[in-house]
């Protein structure tokens, strides 16, 4: 499973951000990368996301994104996060977690594909950048 949740997530590499998309090739947010990797996977998504603005997680300051792949995916201890495992990032120190990822590996160095605003989909390295960001780490089932 870990190898194909890798595989479908590198075909959406290039597909230009987009906030609430998750539409191959046409438009995602990292979010919307998780949920067409899901769709790819499984079929139909376990849930419908509701509208959310860009600052959703910083209006309310909860932690609606854990909770969510909390519902559906396994969670697992941030050490052990491995190729094909989804990563949950807090972007400001106190604040709530609100952006994801899927971990990869190239060339034995891991990666991480993601959906950032203004850029497209690509793969970049999990830099000591993104590991310290890092809150929560997840498995599919």
């Amino acid at each position: 499973m870990a190898t194909d949740v890798v595989i479908l997530a590198r075909g959406w590499i290039g597909t230009p951000y987009r906030h609430q998309a998750s539409l191959k090739g046409a438009g995602c947010d990292c979010l919307g990368l998780l949920r067409g990797v899901w769709r790819e996977l499984h079929g139909r998504e376990p849930e419908i996301a509701p509208p959310y603005s860009p600052d959703w997680a910083e209006a309310t300051g909860m932690e609606t994104l854990y909770a969510a792949l909390k519902r559906h995916l396994v969670e697992i201890d941030r050490a052990a996060i491995a190729p094909g495992d989804i990563a949950l990032f807090r972007m400001a120190p106190r604040g709530p977690a609100k952006h994801c990822g899927i971990v990869a590996e190239k060339n034995g160095a891991p990666t991480l594909i993601h959906a950032r605003q203004n850029k497209r989909v690509s793969e970049e390295a999990f830099s000591p950048f993104w590991r310290r960001k890092l809150a929560f780490a997840f498995r599919l089932r």
